[in-house]
């Protein structure tokens, strides 16, 4: 009996090991903002952010699973505990900072820019009546409130692509997004839709957002964006998916 206890206590101890060498790690993005992460025709995720996170898992020997969320819950339901990680196009804030903490970013500042129908003319010094469109819960969404919402109308919807198709309709005037976001879309539109008016910078680059409890989570994902900011595979990667950008990006930065 002794001796069929000591092995059963040792098979315990041995997969206790197991399970504790093979952490999984649950990430957290909306799936709905390309090319940084969005859902392909199979509906699994893909983009930008989708191999960045296979890879960061895969150098640091993590078990990582996929968890898609609405944007405007995506960091309570991380502070709720529904996910481990946040991979959205999530902009660093001091605001934001006040909640959760972020790794070291992984997409540098990317000025917001403003997306009309081509043709349309605004005075950004003096706008008035304008419909202007933001996904909410955004950089931009802030942005246009503070600075333009006593004077315009201001519409925020739950996804950048609602966003998009209201701009197309012409039930609003202007989207303010991130410029990579918005590249994308105007390289695709085939003359219909341009930039217009000042590039606003807000935000201090893109990073994974944690829980301020998890530090050592926050330290293993800081190592493998270090290394891979040195070793250029995060500029091939920022490069594959957004071609207008030119490199270095951070390698030899």
């Amino acid at each position: 009996m002794n001796k069929l206890l000591a092995a059963s206590a040792a098979i315990a101890v041995a997969m206790m090991a197991t399970s504790a060498s093979a952490e999984t790690v649950r990430l957290g993005t909306e799936g709905a903002y390309a090319p940084w992460n969005f859902l392909d025709d199979n509906g699994d995720v893909a983009g930008f952010e989708i191999d960045l996170g296979n890879e960061i898992c895969a150098r640091a020997e993590l078990d990582c699973t996929w968890v898609v969320n609405d944007w405007d819950s995506m960091i309570p339901n991380l502070v709720a505990g529904n996910y481990d990680a946040i991979m959205a196009g999530m902009s660093i804030t001091d605001e934001r900072k006040e909640s959760i903490d972020f790794s070291d970013n992984y997409f540098p500042p990317d000025p917001s820019m403003y997306m009309v129908r081509a043709g349309t003319e605004l005075d950004f010094d003096a706008l008035s009546g304008a419909n202007i469109g933001v996904q909410g819960s955004t950089i931009q969404a802030g942005y246009v409130e503070d600075n333009f919402g006593a004077d315009n109308t201001v519409k925020a919807f739950e996804t950048a692509d609602q966003a998009l198709a209201d701009l197309n309709a012409g039930n609003v005037d202007v989207i303010l997004a991130d410029g990579s976001y918005i590249q994308e879309i105007i390289a695709g539109s085939e003359g219909m839709l341009e930039v217009i008016g000042p590039e606003v910078a807000i935000g201090g680059g893109v990073g994974v957002g944690l829980r301020k409890a998890d530090d050592e989570l926050e330290g293993t994902i800081n190592e493998v964006i270090g290394e891979m900011k040195s070793d250029g595979s995060l500029d091939e990667l920022i490069l594959k998916w957004f071609p207008d950008k030119t490199g270095p990006i951070f390698a030899g930065s």
